[in-house]
């Protein structure tokens, strides 16, 4: 099986810029996207053959999550169970027959971590969701985490840390993450690769010069890590300032 996850920044404006060529070429069975930027309905996304599920913002032209999946599922979820957490469109879960999958566009913990408080319900909330849903079957978790875990993730460790996607406060709420049974997938594979990322800020030529972050992941229950068979940073993908991440896995 084969999984995409993309932060788009805005899907018009990618769909602008290669991404339906991008999926046409890669033929996966799911393709999760992050900040669609959009309401359903606003743009048309010619994507035959996939069943489409939206979660739109409130606030028209704001985040947003969209799933389109060749394989219709038992149940669809717009919600983490959580109180205060359901305005700004930032998750999707699919229940299947073997899996859950959930996408994901985490809460940015803005300039001087003005939003940290919010960001660390998002967490807490969504922790105990996945406790849940993983207790009845594997999980896949994939989306914009808005958080390089380790020095290894990011170009400039040092002159970052502190700083939003780089706190000590998110990278510790994704370690909670991992320590109840929860893999990052690339780093399972790919345990010390240094120099690859998933985002690149648009300024000081960030992208040219790979001064980029990782911050796009797949994560999945501990018990799936025997049937992940490759992860991909799609790095020479343009079209956003992130990049596609595809999971391969025998599901």
């Amino acid at each position: 099986m084969k999984l995409i996850t993309w932060n788009v920044n805005g899907l018009r404006a990618c769909m602008g810029k290669g991404f339906l060529d991008f999926i046409k070429k890669e033929e996966p069975d799911i393709v999760c996207v992050q900040e669609t930027k959009m309401q359903q309905g606003q743009a048309e996304v010619p994507l035959e053959g996939y069943e489409q599920y939206w979660n739109s913002a409130v606030k028209k032209g704001y985040s947003g999550t969209a799933i389109f999946t060749k394989n219709k599922p038992l149940q669809v979820q717009y919600h983490i169970d959580a109180d205060g957490h359901d305005q700004e469109g930032r998750a999707i879960t699919l229940e299947f027959d073997d899996f859950y999958l959930m996408t994901e566009y985490t809460p940015n913990a803005q300039d001087k971590l003005a939003r940290i408080a919010y960001r660390m319900d998002w967490e807490d909330a969504r922790r105990d969701y996945l406790k849940k849903l993983d207790a009845k079957k594997p999980v896949i978790l994939c989306g914009d985490l808005n958080v390089a875990h380790k020095e290894i993730d990011l170009k400039n460790p040092k002159s970052n840390r502190g700083n939003a996607g780089f706190s000590d406060q998110e990278r510790g709420k994704l370690q909670e993450l991992l320590d109840v049974g929860f893999i990052d997938a690339y780093r399972y594979l790919y345990p010390e690769k240094t120099g690859v990322y998933t985002w690149w800020s648009y300024r000081f030529n960030a992208r040219a010069n790979n001064a980029g972050w990782r911050i796009d992941y797949f994560l999945t229950s501990e018990r799936l890590k025997d049937k992940i068979n490759e992860v991909e940073l799609c790095t020479d993908v343009y079209g956003s300032d992130h990049c596609p991440v595809i999971l391969e896995i025998s599901l």
